[in-house]
């Protein structure tokens, strides 16, 4: 899905979303573990009174059977999942975990965000599932 194919709510949540991160990086810089930025991550969302939830589970199923619980970093306005990571090198898999949580949950955008990146910029990456989300009661705020 492309940026212009994104409603404007879920742009306008993601540009806050990474507006906080990118305050956090300044004032941080990189190198520290993930649960240092997930906390000051989640003080700033408060800060700016932005709607979210930490360490969110979601129920895996297989076929009708529950496999059991995984957990989101950051669920924003109940629309939008963020997956933190403090690593040298985002690798494909870190992406395809973004997307599985997602699938999984029934939200269709994402955002991962690595804070261990010299420039913040270099670390973000949104992902927006193109087929509709199983559980279609989430929407953008």
């Amino acid at each position: 899905m492309r940026h212009e194919d994104v409603p404007g709510a879920f742009n306008a949540l993601t540009e806050s979303v990474i507006g906080a991160a990118m305050d956090v990086h300044s004032a941080l810089g990189p190198g520290l573990v993930e649960r240092l930025y997930e906390a000051a991550l989640a003080h700033e969302l408060h800060l700016r009174a932005i709607p979210f939830a930490r360490q969110r589970s979601i129920t895996l199923t297989y076929k009708g059977v529950q496999l059991g619980e995984q957990v989101v970093d950051l669920l924003v306005a109940e629309c939008l999942v963020v997956e933190l990571k403090s690593v040298e090198t985002v690798s494909p898999i870190h992406l395809q975990q973004l997307v599985s949580y997602m699938r999984a949950g029934g939200w269709s955008l994402g955002l991962l965000i690595n804070f261990n990146a010299l420039r913040l910029k270099d670390g973000l990456f949104r992902r927006a599932l193109t087929k509709g989300p199983r559980n279609q009661s989430h929407r953008p705020p």
